[in-house]
């Protein structure tokens, strides 16, 4: 089967045919360019989609891809990255092994077709001249042979005429022969041309036209062959990313899998914890023993919210804060060596000075907004360097981070150090490299950057110890044996919401009103300072031993009687007197109190 011996006459039709395939292989590389086009849009689009979501630095969004499904989120979009990222290695692989290629052979393709139609078509000028000149050979014969007749008739008719002279005779006769023999060389000539012709075209149609038709042929054969390496190149290309791309997938399920609900929960637990224990039960009062009324440890204002703090102004208590704030602090029970059936009145079951639960709802809903700390309100509600404003937990968490921070970079700043001090000693050893005096200013400046350093760390290391001795997570004795600020030498007023603590060390106040109190202290200390000591109103005898380690509260032994200078104003805390010099605030369950039945409001705690 060849093109050369079946397709002979068909020259024109192999020339529409063989262009026909170019135009469809240039059409294929369009095709692949568009598929790398859309290959490369895509990737761009992923990549795009993932830089989008993924979380921007010094964001709330980062510290929130510490829970597992976020985190598994995260690996999706780096996942997704590097799928992108297989997409343009298919764009660069088919635009590198299938478009340029086939660009390149097409330029190729159309240079050998143009060769081989023009052979061809040099061919067929050839017989076609060839054909003239026979033709012209034949129709010269023709024509000598014609007027070699005439002649030859002309000879005759003049022969056999008696009239005409024999010299015309003999003319006639010589041109007759002249005309005859041009007849026999046009006869020779068209012989020859013509078998030259027959030989000509022999081997036009057996031996040119195959031989170029073959080459065609083979160079179409050739263009179907590629076309098809080119889709199977198309397929490979795929084929290629395909593990990478199934690696990227279970990359994503694999971080999937690695979502742990119980450590989210755990992690909430961690960001959100305050510290706090829930309110108690709030205990029946019996309205009918008026003078024995007795109201929970946790009273309404605790289980309304606790840490509401309302100011008294105008108090006659020296320099203190703490008293002001109407609150219920659950008192510290006696030491575990201590039975409550064997010690009367004990901590288990008070009997403690309350005001009615009424006058104590009232006070509640009528109370008037709290007063926020003017430096806080100064600043635009700024957050206090100690985190104050958060709860324990929180606090001891951002505390726990800041030293952290402090720490990494006194490290940084110690390397720098080390690092300046080689190179101090290397100028040392070889002076023409440079001048050791000029490190000097600088190793100068990196140690005062270290004690600066050093200093903030000590500063929230102090904080940071002081909130890990006041979470609830320390010990029920501890916490029993807590006491109350020591308002006659209030803090400085640079903390705005250091009041916030209760005399047992946990937190008081709300989140939202954690800094209200501190300016005050500063606002009444010079009418405090200048008042008398208040008068005792009654005794009381220690029940129990109590070490008052907190501000403001006094170490008692059991057994012994002390002066009552203030009653209980509700939030379980009687302040008494040694003498003149010492004084503070210790449980009312501690103590039995026998008020002066002169003084006003007295009354007696049996």
């Amino acid at each position: 089967m060849s093109w050369g011996t079946e397709l002979w006459d068909q020259f024109d039709n192999l020339e529409k045919h063989t262009q026909w395939g170019i135009d469809i292989l240039e059409k294929y590389i369009k095709f692949v360019r568009e598929r790398t086009e859309i290959e490369l849009s895509y990737a761009k689009q992923l990549r795009n989609l993932s830089k989008k979501y993924q979380p921007k630095k010094n964001s709330k969004e980062e510290e929130e891809y510490k829970y597992t499904s976020c985190k598994a989120f995260l690996s999706t979009l780096n996942e997704m990255n590097d799928y992108a990222g297989q997409h343009e290695v298919i764009s660069e692989n088919m635009t590198s092994q299938i478009t340029m290629e086939l660009a390149r052979y097409v330029q190729e393709l159309k240079q050998e077709r143009k060769s081989h139609f023009h052979d061809g078509r040099k061919a067929q000028q050839h017989i076609e001249t060839c054909w003239k000149q026979l033709e012209s050979s034949k129709r010269r014969f023709e024509r000598d042979c014609k007027e070699a007749d005439r002649a030859q008739q002309y000879f005759e008719k003049m022969d056999a005429d008696i009239n005409v002279t024999k010299a015309d005779v003999e003319k006639a006769r010589q041109q007759a022969q002249i005309r005859h023999q041009m007849a026999e060389d046009s006869k020779a000539d068209y012989s020859s041309i013509l078998q030259k012709f027959n030989q000509e075209q022999h081997e036009y149609y057996h031996t040119h036209i195959p031989n170029i038709f073959q080459k065609i042929q083979e160079m179409e054969e050739r263009r179907i062959v590629r076309i098809g390496e080119s889709m199977k190149t198309y397929a490979e290309v795929d084929r290629q990313v395909i593990p990478i791309i199934g690696k990227c997938l279970d990359g994503i399920v694999k971080a999937a899998e690695s979502i742990d609900q119980k450590n989210d929960s755990q992690l909430v637990i961690e960001a959100y914890k305050s510290g706090f224990e829930p309110p108690g039960d709030i205990e029946f009062e019996d309205f009918t023993q008026p003078m024995k009324r007795t109201v929970s440890n946790n009273s309404l204002s605790n289980s309304r919210g606790e840490g509401k703090t309302e100011l008294k102004f105008g108090g006659k208590t020296k320099g203190k804060l703490w008293p002001f704030i109407k609150k219920n602090k659950p008192p510290p029970p006696p030491p575990a060596s201590a039975s409550p059936s064997a010690v009367p009145n004990g901590p288990q079951s008070p009997k403690q000075q309350k005001e009615p639960l009424s006058h104590r709802f009232n006070e509640f809903m009528t109370s008037k907004p709290k007063i926020h700390c003017f430096r806080s309100l100064k600043r635009g509600g700024a957050t206090p360097e100690d985190f104050s404003n958060l709860p324990p937990e929180q606090r001891r968490k951002k505390l726990q981070q800041k030293v952290d921070e402090l720490n990494k970079e006194i490290q940084k700043e110690m390397d720098q150090r080390d690092a300046i001090t080689k190179m101090k000693d290397v100028y040392l050893k070889n002076p023409q490299m440079g001048d050791p005096a000029s490190l000097d200013h600088k190793l100068t400046e990196v140690g005062q950057n270290i004690e600066k350093l050093r200093s903030e760390a000590q500063k929230f290391e102090a904080w940071l110890a002081e909130v890990e001795g006041r979470l609830p997570a320390r010990s029920e004795q501890a916490r029993r044996q807590s006491g109350l600020y020591d308002a006659q030498h209030p803090p400085p007023v640079n903390n705005c919401a250091q009041d916030r603590e209760s005399p047992d060390g946990s937190y008081t106040e709300e989140q939202s009103q954690e800094s209200e109190l501190k300016v005050l202290a500063t606002d009444f200390d010079d009418e405090f300072d200048d008042e008398e000591p208040l008068p005792a109103i009654g005794t009381c005898k220690a029940l129990y031993t109590f070490e008052g380690q907190n501000e403001g509260t006094i170490s008692v032994a059991e057994g012994e009687t002390l002066y009552v200078i203030e009653e209980d104003k509700g939030d379980g805390w009687t302040r008494i007197r040694r003498n003149e010099d010492e004084e503070g605030y210790v449980p009312t369950s501690y103590v039995e109190v026998y008020l002066d039945k002169n003084a006003k409001g007295a009354k007696t705690y049996i």
